[in-house]
């Protein structure tokens, strides 16, 4: 499977992992929403783009091991004593959103690289946690989530390329990249994964 991987043009500052890491339970707690969002969109792209039968296997596997991280994260709270809060509204998710076009082909693609992206701006957080975090088990942890956003970043775009000329593919990618380096520069941090 041929991938066009996002590249990210703006790197997070190594100290947003300290604020972090001094937020951790929080933190933790909006990591269990992402995840979860994570394996409800993968659904929610399988049922909405039924007729691409491309997508089906490889994105009800990412919605299964999305799921599965979401589980993880929710016993690491557990052990904590915390509980999940409702599900509040993320402005970098919601930013990347109000990007896609309107027109069903260019939406698909559309969200098709928005996820490509949120995953591996993901992934080069969960790098610089795994990096910082001191417990062993917690920075392994966060080692293999790592490695699992970047496989995910991926997939998306792997999958759009089996719909889409990377001709077409990626001057619409290196567009949604630019934009996003401008939305994840601009926001605060917050005790979230955006």
């Amino acid at each position: 499977m041929s991938s066009v991987a996002p590249k990210l043009k703006w790197r997070t500052d190594p100290a947003w992992a300290a604020h972090i890491l001094a937020h951790f339970d929080e933190f933790l707690v909006d990591h269990a929403n992402c995840e979860r969002k994570a394996s409800a969109l993968a659904m929610s792209l399988v049922v909405k783009y039924a007729d691409r039968l491309e997508l089906i296997q490889p994105l009800i596997g990412l919605a299964q091991e999305e799921l599965t991280h979401s589980r993880q994260v929710y016993t690491l709270m557990e052990q904590r004593g915390l509980r999940l809060a409702p599900d509040l509204k993320d402005p970098y998710v919601n930013a990347l959103i109000g990007l896609c076009r309107s027109r069903p082909r260019e939406r698909f693609l559309d969200r098709m690289l928005i996820s490509s992206i949120i995953e591996s701006r993901g992934a080069e957080r969960f790098q610089l946690i795994s990096e910082a975090l001191q417990p062993p088990d917690l920075k392994t942890f966060y080692r293999d989530l790592w490695a699992c956003e970047a496989k995910h970043g991926n997939l998306f775009t792997a999958l759009a390329l089996k719909y889409f000329p990377a001709e077409e593919l990626q001057p619409r990618l290196e567009e949604l990249v630019t934009a996003e380096a401008a939305i994840a520069q601009a926001l605060p941090w917050r005790a979230s994964l955006h």
